[in-house]
C-alpha cells in the first residue's frame, strides 16, 4: 500500500482501495460498443467513454482520491496544481466538493473553455506562458506562501491509483461479459491514466498488452521505451491536443510503463480531428483532441490491432472548444 505518494508505486490494491474512495463521487462509464467501429476495424471494440465522466474526463477520478486523503489540518491551507485543464478542472471540483481554496496554473493558450470551467467550479487560475515560464515553479512559490498542498497531475501514486479505477472497471466488467481484450489502447501525456490502467489490467487481464497512442511530435514515451531512459520531447512543438503536451513521462509513471506497455502510435492533427468526427458521427459522442488520440491511433493502425483480437479503446476527454469541435465535424463522417 502507498505510504509515500512522491516514492511509492501503486499496486492493484492501492487502485482497489481507490476505487473505494471515489465510487460515490465518480460516474462508473460503460464499456460501448458501436457496429460502425467494429466495421471500420475489422475486429470486436469496446470503449471507455470517460467523456461521460464528471468534468468530462478521467481526471476526477486521480483529483479526488488524491484530495480527500488530505487531513483535516491541511485542508484550510488550500491546494495548488498545474494544468491544461482537465486536471485543473477535477482539481477545482474536488476542491469545490471539498470546501477548499483552490489555485491552478494554467497556460494562457489553454482552450478558453477549460479555463472558463476551472473558475466557475471556483479556483483562482494562474496563467502562463508555456514556452517561457515553468508551471511548476510558479506553482511551488504559490504553495511556499500559502502552505497549500500540491496536487500534481501524473507523478503522485494516489493521482495514479485513482485514474486506475477507469481501467478496474473497464477490466471487471469485461470479465462479466467474458470478454478478454487482446489489447488496450490509452493515451498519455504524463502518463497517469496510462499506468493505472495497466496496473489494473496486470491484476485482472494480464493478458491484454497495453499500447500507448500520442500526438505527432508529443511522442515522449514511445522515445522513452525505445531507448530504455525518459526521454523530451523538442520544446516549441505544437498539437491541438492540449491536454497531452507534457514535455516528458512522470518518473514514477515510467517506471511502469516500462513494465507493462507494450509500444506506441502517434496521430497527426488531422487524425485526431477525423477521429472526432467518427465519434460523433458514429457514435454520438463528442472527444477533444487528445481525448480522442486512442481513437485515431486505432482507425489509422486498424490492421496491426484487428488481428489480434478484442480491443479496448479510452475516450479519455471530451472538453472540446466549439471551434474545434466545429473543424472536426465538418470533415464528415468518413471511417
Amino acid at each position: 500500500m502507498i505510504t509515500d505518494p512522491l516514492r511509492d508505486l501503486p499496486t492493484f490494491a492501492d487502485i482497489e482501495d481507490a476505487a473505494l474512495r471515489v465510487k460515490h463521487v465518480t460516474v462508473r462509464t460503460p464499456l460501448l460498443r458501436f457496429e460502425a467501429l467494429d466495421e471500420a476495424v475489422g475486429a470486436s471494440v469496446w470503449v471507455k467513454p470517460e467523456t461521460l465522466q464528471r468534468t468530462g474526463s478521467f481526471k476526477m477520478r486521480g483529483a479526488w482520491n488524491r484530495m480527500s486523503r488530505i487531513p483535516e489540518a491541511d485542508r484550510g491551507k488550500g491546494v495548488v496544481a498545474f494544468s491544461s485543464g482537465n486536471h485543473a478542472q477535477g482539481v477545482a471540483e474536488s476542491a469545490r466538493l471539498l470546501g477548499m481554496k483552490a489555485t491552478i496554473v494554467m497556460p494562457s493558450d489553454a482552450p478558453a473553455a477549460k479555463i472558463e470551467s476551472t473558475r466557475r467550479r471556483g479556483a483562482d487560475v494562474r496563467l502562463y506562458d508555456r514556452v517561457k515560464e515553468s508551471r511548476e515553479t510558479i506553482a511551488a512559490e504559490i504553495a511556499g506562501k500559502s502552505g497549500a498542498t500540491t496536487v500534481r497531475p501524473f507523478d503522485d501514486s494516489w493521482i495514479m491509483a485513482g485514474q486506475g479505477t477507469a481501467g478496474l472497471e473497464a477490466a471487471l466488467d469485461a470479465q462479466k461479459m467474458g470478454v478478454r481484450f487482446d489489447s488496450l489502447i490509452c493515451n498519455a501525456s504524463g502518463g497517469g491514466l496510462l499506468a493505472g490502467m495497466a496496473v489494473a489490467f496486470e491484476g485482472v487481464s494480464p493478458e491484454t498488452e497495453v499500447y500507448v497512442a500520442e500526438p505527432d511530435g508529443h511522442d515522449d514515451l514511445i522515445r522513452s521505451l525505445a531507448a530504455k531512459q525518459i526521454v523530451n520531447n523538442a520544446p516549441g512543438v505544437r498539437s491541438i491536443a492540449d491536454a497531452l503536451m507534457s514535455p516528458a513521462p512522470g518518473a514514477l509513471t515510467f517506471e511502469i510503463h516500462k513494465r507493462r506497455v507494450r509500444g506506441g502510435f502517434t496521430a497527426s492533427d488531422d487524425q485526431l480531428l477525423d477521429a472526432m468526427s467518427f465519434a460523433f458521427h458514429h457514435m454520438k459522442l463528442v472527444a477533444e483532441p487528445g481525448g480522442a488520440n486512442a481513437l485515431a491511433v486505432l482507425l489509422n493502425n486498424r490492421a496491426y490491432f484487428a488481428e489480434r483480437g478484442p480491443i479496448l479503446v479510452v475516450l479519455s476527454g471530451g472538453n472540446v472548444d466549439p471551434e474545434i469541435f466545429a473543424r472536426a465535424i465538418a470533415r464528415g463522417s468518413k471511417g
